[in-house]
């Protein structure tokens, strides 16, 4: 068994074969037919996959679980492939009658084994984070707003967590009350704005400053909380609605100094987007 880097990142060798990965939603997530492909003897992966979950009538029904559609890099460009994390990948292992298959389980363990690291050492998520956007094709500049933008985000929901606010649903409420009160638009309405989808994150798509006053939008939360000693909720609500309003009037500002709207339609999707944000 071998485990080697390469140089793309996203990319992982198990004897030999590439094993394409995507980082979604703190975790990584592995191109299901690359993971399949290493394990049998067909080169038909598709009609492999076909006939397992047919065999695996559990499997089958809790397939829409599993499996998670996102982007992956290709020789093509980018191309929604089926994807899966460690917990689903190793329920897809078991219907695989295959000699590699408890190697490969270790192999797989090893990769997961990264992020545990970089919960042990922020700067080895940080670099990796910065590799990533690199390949992707951003430039230094963004990128290192982009990287601030995390660290100031971070600041932010480490409070709401000590003060008492439940991660998942509140902090997604709280976090829209910030950007209606930023930009007059809630995180779905922005994305739709910039013609992205469900799966996309928004602030990878936001110019340089987008990027700017959503970190001192969420910095002047962070700072009202704190100073205020905010607890629960309801006080949480109130200073995420007041930090965005406080910033959303610089917006205007701004904007009315200018002429121009600070809101764009643009996005990272395109190598012609990337040079207008530049």
């Amino acid at each position: 068994m071998t485990g080697a880097k390469v140089t793309n990142k996203n990319i992982k060798l198990f004897e030999g074969n590439k094993v394409r990965r995507v980082w979604h939603d703190d975790k990584w997530f592995f191109v299901i037919e690359d993971i399949v492909l290493t394990l049998i003897d067909s080169s038909d992966v598709k009609q492999y996959i076909q006939r397992m979950k047919q065999r695996d009538l559990e499997l089958g029904q809790g397939w829409v679980q599993i499996v998670h559609i996102l982007d992956i890099s290709t020789k093509g460009g980018i191309q929604k492939m089926n994807c899966a994390d460690l917990e689903g990948i190793f329920r897809i292992i078991q219907s695989i009658p295959s000699p590699k298959a408890e190697p490969f389980k270790q192999w797989l363990a090893k990769v997961g084994k990264e992020r545990v690291d970089e919960i042990q050492n922020p700067e080895l998520a940080m670099e990796r984070m910065k590799s990533l956007y690199e390949q992707k094709g951003y430039p230094e500049e963004w990128i290192a707003k982009r990287m601030r933008g995390i660290a100031v985000r971070n600041t932010l929901t480490d409070e709401w967590n000590k003060r008492g606010l439940k991660k998942g649903v509140e902090y997604a409420i709280l976090t829209n009350e910030i950007m209606q009160g930023t930009f007059d638009m809630k995180v779905d309405d922005y994305k739709k704005h910039k013609n992205l989808s469900v799966q996309h994150n928004l602030r990878d798509h936001m110019g340089d400053i987008e990027l700017i006053l959503t970190m001192l939008a969420e910095a002047t939360t962070t700072k009202l909380s704190v100073d205020r000693d905010s607890l629960g909720f309801n006080k949480l609500y109130g200073d995420a609605k007041e930090g965005g309003e406080i910033v959303g009037k610089t917006r205007k500002e701004i904007e009315s100094r200018s002429g121009k709207k600070i809101l764009t339609g643009n996005n990272f999707l395109s190598i012609k987007n990337r040079k207008k944000l530049k």
